[in-house]
């Protein structure tokens, strides 16, 4: 038989295999192909994942396998089984996700191979930098930054005609002060400045990357992408070692990384930039969005927006602060911590907004307890998926779970944690930042500079939404990767506060 017509049936073999696919073994979950090879459900998925997995959780359980743009995807529905899968570490790991994905998306190479010995495990340990103790000096200096903004971009404004209002967008408001109030308390100011130069320009190709995010996470080839590429490089570029050298006030945590970066002499400048690129999408991209929802959904209570507001003032008034607007104010992370109620709120809009996707590759061919009865077969190389939007969103967990109700989360002046399905006591009942090994190590400095921003816009300004507008509404492109975005913005107006 000749070569080539040995390659040509190879080829045949090949294509058969892939238009057949796989077929369900005993003991499998139930299988959802679609009838598009390799592609399987991936555009019923993108459309509106929640519906999605609900009306196939109606029709299958709570547990089946779906074939998404040639992945095999196993995803378990009930919030009771999330334990057994958040607590296998040796059997269903992350790593091996992030350690291909990170690097193909923002430009760095792989940090877990022989060229950066040690490497994964000193970036792991940089992070405990924004926890702990270390958290006081990043939320002092957040504290500064945002004040900086408020009083130079807002607080001194002339007031407009119509008895002081001003108009807004609300999306495009929260997106520019917390993108440049988290860029200088992560990497500082420049040495003769307080503020960076041309920092509007560096957002705007930040959101242009960040619009192309869910198809590089999806590995779609950069050729593919038009100006991703090129914009890609821009913002690397500006975080190269010569340009952050001429920067102050670096919080430790950069620093820190970036002592780790070159002790590799084998990591080139620009995969240094790349690094550190990486760290600011982290720390905004799902934040700002965060921070909207927040802002939008006490705008749109003002009964919930005066019993945060009143909180604010008392925890001031416990230190002997009296607040006026014509001083700066600072709150301490001992002071956000006793905002209980603003916490509440800020859980219950991170609840609905929030579409993250827990996922495990399965490392080896193995049965997957998922409680005391049951038990699946998964594949080695299939990833095992927790979907907590269908927890957040369930009727039997939350009562009217699609309504704002800003102190869910407070029981008798504490914050509750018992929530309960089928008579069981949740573990797990809220998930925003992702869970066990993946958890986001950032979740509470997050949390913090949305408390920070938000008691900030409350002691300084009266909010409303404008009338005339629908609701805002989800945008279900980036399900599965975080906090959903709106999808149009949303006008507003404000006000200086006269205290």
């Amino acid at each position: 038989m000749s070569p080539l017509l040995l390659l040509l049936l190879g080829l045949l073999s090949l294509v058969l295999c892939v238009l057949r696919g796989r077929s369900r073994r005993d003991g499998e979950p139930p299988l959802i192909k679609g009838w598009i090879p390799f592609i399987g459900k991936a555009l019923e998925f993108g459309r509106d994942a929640h519906k999605f997995l609900e009306e196939h959780k109606k029709k299958f359980g709570d547990i089946f396998t779906v074939q998404i743009a040639g992945k095999y995807m196993t995803f378990i529905m009930d919030p009771l089984m999330y334990p057994s899968i958040i607590k296998h570490g040796r059997q269903l790991d992350f790593n091996e996700f992030s350690n291909t994905v990170a690097p193909f998306t923002f430009g760095y190479p792989p940090v877990i191979s022989r060229k950066f010995p040690g490497m994964r495990e000193k970036i792991k340990r940089s992070f405990h930098l924004l926890q702990g103790d270390s958290l006081t000096p990043l939320t002092e200096s957040m504290m500064s930054n945002l004040m900086l903004l408020f009083r130079q971009d807002h607080l001194e404004e002339r007031p407009g005609d119509d008895g002081g209002w001003r108009s807004g967008s609300m999306y495009e408001f929260c997106y520019t002060v917390m993108f440049e109030a988290t860029f200088l308390t992560m990497y500082g100011r420049p040495l003769s400045a307080i503020r960076h130069s041309r920092m509007g320009v560096l957002r705007e190709d930040f959101i242009k990357f960040d619009i192309m995010f869910p198809l590089l996470i999806a590995q779609i080839p950069l050729w593919l992408l038009g100006q991703t590429k090129a914009i890609r490089e821009k913002l690397i570029n500006y975080f190269l070692p010569h340009r952050m050298s001429c920067w102050s006030n670096m919080s430790q945590f950069i620093k820190r990384r970036s002592e780790v970066f070159n002790q590799y002499d084998s990591l080139t400048d620009s995969h240094k930039a790349a690094h550190h690129f990486a760290i600011l999408w982290a720390s905004v991209a799902n934040t700002a969005p965060a921070t909207f929802w927040a802002m939008y959904y006490l705008a749109s209570h003002p009964e919930a927006l005066q019993v945060v507001r009143q909180e604010i003032h008392d925890v001031l008034g416990l230190d002997g602060v009296e607040f006026t607007s014509d001083r700066d104010v600072t709150l301490s992370k001992e002071q956000l911590d006793k905002l209980l109620y603003l916490e509440s709120a800020i859980s219950e809009s991170l609840r609905l907004s929030s579409a993250s996707m827990n996922i495990r590759v399965a490392q080896e061919n193995f049965d997957l307890r998922l409680d005391s009865e049951r038990s699946v077969a998964v594949r080695k190389g299939d990833i095992i998926a927790l979907y907590p939007q269908s927890m957040h969103l369930d009727p039997d967990i939350y009562e009217e779970p699609q309504t704002f109700q800003f102190d869910r989360y407070m029981q008798d002046g504490r914050e509750r944690t018992d929530f309960y399905k089928n008579n069981q006591k949740l573990k797990h009942y809220l998930m925003p930042f992702g869970s066990g090994s993946s958890m986001c190590p950032g979740r509470f400095f997050a949390i913090n500079e949305i408390k920070q921003f938000l008691c900030l816009l409350l002691l300084y300004f009266d909010v409303q939404v404008e009338d005339g507008q629908t609701r805002a509404t989800l945008d279900s492109n980036r399900a599965g990767l975080g906090i959903l975005q709106p999808t149009t913005d949303v006008r507003f107006r404000y006000r200086l506060r006269t205290v």
